[in-house]
């Protein structure tokens, strides 16, 4: 999937759009308000941080994953928030600002943290030990893709706010087009990766998804946050930044089987993610 040459091209194009659509209705004021109520950010890096790799930890043996297998999963657990975590917290109505917040905090945290807790599953899957240099060129190129794009949307809002109102919709439209066009496009190009690896570490992925959407969104809940801010840690910590990962276990680790848990994952999160998106919207309907 890393190498793939129509998602190379093609997922960053879509994200660019997407991520400018989201500028279409975010102003600064939205940014200082995320500020002024720092317990969300809290909440989301202390559940991305502290809960989720123990958890991939514990899925590992409760699978009883080989050690490469073991070792992406945790490189997945201990890797920050997808660009696309945005556009499905968008899509769901949530707190975009704070998401794209998180995903700036969380991938410069992740300077850190990755590293650590990919040597605590080098030695205890593989009896390795080894020292993993942070990832900085890959947190410089999501910062790009989300800070250029938002900062072209918001720019747009200030300067022609009638023609940002007018297009908002449309690109909503579109994001999901794109959306629906990434999914094809990557379980079609990778069919073959996850029909060979599906029935050993996909379950264990999949399962790892939907815990990571779940606690995220009831963790944030029990503790009173709101549901625009529930939706978007949801979607923060459970959408993790596959490429990230599969990009250490090959390019950083020279691990190549380290990549398929990630690739697994970054293929099922688009599915899960639409579901889960549509059974809060569901919710918040039925509420109404």
């Amino acid at each position: 999937m890393a190498d793939n040459p129509v998602l190379v091209l093609f997922l960053p194009l879509a994200l660019a759009v997407v991520m400018a659509g989201l500028g279409l209705h975010l102003t600064l004021a939205d940014f200082r308000r995320v500020v002024a109520l720092p317990k969300a950010m809290a909440v989301a890096l202390a559940v991305q941080v502290l809960l989720l790799p123990p958890v991939a930890f514990g899925l590992a043996r409760a699978f009883d994953l080989p050690g490469e297998l073991a070792l992406g999963l945790v490189l997945l657990a201990a890797s920050p928030g997808g660009v696309t975590a945005n556009l499905f917290s968008h899509l769901a109505r949530g707190d975009v600002a704070l998401n794209i917040s998180l995903t700036a905090i969380n991938s410069l945290l992740a300077l850190v943290t990755l590293p650590l807790w990919t040597a605590l599953a080098l030695s205890v899957f593989l009896g390795a030990e080894a020292s993993v240099p942070p990832p900085t060129g890959k947190v410089v190129e999501v910062a790009l893709l989300i800070i250029g794009p938002v900062a072209l949307g918001m720019a747009l809002r200030a300067w022609r706010p009638a023609l940002a109102a007018a297009a908002e919709k449309p690109v909503r439209h579109l994001s999901s087009l794109l959306l629906g066009a990434l999914i094809v496009i990557a379980f079609a190009s990778e069919w073959e990766i996850v029909r060979a690896y599906a029935p050993v570490v996909g379950v264990a992925a999949v399962l790892f998804n939907l815990v990571s959407l779940l606690s995220g969104y009831f963790v944030a809940r029990g503790v009173r946050l709101g549901e625009p801010q529930a939706i978007a840690i949801a979607f923060e910590i459970g959408i993790h930044n596959g490429t990230l990962a599969i990009f250490i276990a090959i390019e950083v680790l020279g691990r190549a089987q380290a990549s398929i848990a990630p690739a697994i994952y970054a293929l099922s999160m688009y599915l899960t993610g639409a579901i889960f998106a549509a059974w809060l919207l569901h919710r918040r309907k039925a509420a109404a």
